[in-house]
């Protein structure tokens, strides 16, 4: 009946397959976010570039079209936060990653202090445990409006303060749990001589 549908990426992956400086970067926001792969971040990065494209060609358009789709991406970015009030194209074009990655649910979650880690709060919005304005939102990549970053917010027992899941470790429990962890994984190795077993 046709040829079938053809979907393409609407994500740009980097220009070079390998620079160090770049992949560094990556591993060091990887870690930093709680990002489950470089997927997620090369998405974002098309977001923010998509943005800065738009913002220099209305800087050099005239006319009420421009005028109007300035109006909208100017709405649209003090809507998500990225942006403030008296903003200019300029400020745009000063975008980076890291403003964006900010505006994740997953980053407003650890920053409310719902979470211990990131990725303890990707798990909380994977499994259905974060509301906003309401409605549970399972994505952890969900760009949450300045609007709504308030009604963010816990469900079920994971609401109480007390809940063992949401109760920080101190500092001192957190590198002696580490340093426990790391004892145990001394022990014994596979494979190798027998009598390398300690």
């Amino acid at each position: 009946m046709g040829d079938p549908r053809r979907l393409t990426s609407h994500v740009r992956g980097p220009g070079h397959p390998w620079q160090k400086e770049r992949i560094e970067e990556e591993k060091i926001f990887l870690r930093e976010y709680g990002l489950k792969n470089k997927e997620e971040l090369w998405r974002l990065t098309t977001k923010v570039k998509d943005f800065t494209q738009q913002a220099k060609r209305l800087i050099a358009a005239t006319g009420k079209q421009a005028d109007l789709e300035k109006q909208q991406l100017f709405a649209r970015l003090q809507r998500l936060g990225l942006i403030s009030a008296g903003a200019k194209l300029d400020d745009i074009l000063s975008l980076n990653l890291k403003n964006i990655l900010d505006r994740r649910l997953q980053s407003v979650v650890y920053r409310k202090g719902f979470a211990r880690s990131v990725k303890q709060a990707r798990q909380f919005i994977t499994h259905q445990h974060v509301l906003v304005g309401g409605k549970i939102v399972t994505a952890p990549s969900y760009l949450v409006p300045v609007v709504e970053e308030h009604n963010v917010t816990l469900i079920g027992g994971l609401s109480k303060a007390d809940h063992p899941e949401r109760v920080p470790l101190p500092p001192k429990a957190k590198s002696a749990a580490r340093e426990q962890r790391q004892e145990r994984g001394r022990g014994f190795r596979r494979g190798g001589r027998r009598g390398d077993r300690r």
